[in-house]
């Protein structure tokens, strides 16, 4: 077993690589498995599938966005990356991957991919009033400019794509 280390919320373009789980008493710590880039136009990580990975990858986008100068963007890709993370922890098992990518080939484009696991595509579905959860899909499919999903070669991705303003 590692010992915890306890790393301070990223400021814009720190990211710790492979941290040891922190210690979840403290508003400071956060854990990211793996950073496979964050320089260019992507960025991406990897993250344990622990509760504590929806506020991680919150602030990892947050982060980066703002590196980008995207901060208009950052609350909003911040929420949706929450829900499909969030749908991930709760449907699938093992690593969640988080990725932000700028394409050359779509000018004022921002797109965000959530990869988890389970093949399964996830399902929109009407929820309820009084339902806690089900609306996660809904919202990113009328948050962003476009969504979808593609199969991988071990899971499935979720993207969104969210306009970048001039």
């Amino acid at each position: 077993m590692r010992r915890a280390a306890r790393y301070p919320a990223p400021d814009i373009g720190y990211v710790p690589i492979n941290p040891m789980k922190p210690d979840m008493g403290g508003p400071a710590g956060w854990e990211v498995i793996g950073v496979i880039d964050t320089a260019g136009d992507r960025a991406e990580w990897t993250f344990p599938a622990e509760p504590g990975a929806v506020r991680t990858a919150r602030q990892a986008v947050r982060g980066q966005l703002r590196g980008w100068d995207l901060d208009i963007l950052a609350d909003l890709a911040a929420l949706l990356v929450s829900e499909l993370v969030t749908n991930a922890l709760r449907h699938a098992t093992g690593p969640i991957g988080v990725r932000l990518v700028r394409p050359s080939d779509l000018d004022g484009v921002l797109r965000v991919e959530v990869s988890d696991p389970l093949p399964d595509p996830p399902r929109e579905r009407a929820a309820r009033p009084e339902d806690e959860s089900g609306r996660g899909l809904h919202l990113v499919a009328s948050a962003s400019r476009r969504w979808g999903t593609r199969p991988g070669a071990a899971g499935k991705t979720v993207w969104f794509e969210l306009a970048v303003p001039e």
